[in-house]
């Protein structure tokens, strides 16, 4: 059975509601599944290497930045390499600001500097999931279901 960790931070809970979507579709699947709230549970990112893929979300503060409280994690994420590591970032925006989920991009950069192989185009929700994003959310943990069953095969 694969195993994905869901490591994520939410300011007004949408982004844990995309994650929550996520955790229920994969399970569905058949995918073992850890779900932790980075700036609440305490997430080594040493353990990160242990999952067979990785789902990263988070929220954009202001015009672009990386949320305060998720700072440390995202400089942590220099200790390790996940070499090949099938990795998929989303997370909720706010289309009134010029830099539409930037925090999302700036993680996916770093997940791709430390080797992590990313295999889904960025999913970002604006504001709270409708019913069309709860349907990107569904599709979206499916689709990295199945690019971490793939990448087990090899």
């Amino acid at each position: 059975m694969a195993s994905v960790l869901i490591a994520f931070t939410s300011m007004s809970g949408n982004t844990e509601e995309m994650a929550d979507i996520m955790e229920k579709t994969l399970e569905e699947k058949g995918v073992e599944v850890t779900k932790l709230q980075i700036d609440i549970d305490q997430l080594d990112v040493f353990t990160m290497t242990d999952y067979d893929g990785i789902l990263m979300g988070t929220y954009t503060w202001g015009d672009g930045d990386i949320p305060y409280e998720i700072e440390d994690f995202y400089d942590e994420l220099d200790d390790i390499e996940l070499d090949g590591k099938p990795v998929a970032l989303f997370g909720s925006c706010d289309s009134i600001y010029a830099s539409y989920g930037a925090a999302i991009d700036t993680f996916q950069e770093k997940f791709k500097e430390r080797g992590a192989e990313i295999v889904l185009e960025t999913l970002k929700v604006d504001l709270s999931p409708e019913d069309e994003d709860i349907r990107n959310c569904q599709e979206f943990a499916a689709s990295f279901a199945s690019e971490v069953e793939k990448e087990r095969s090899l």
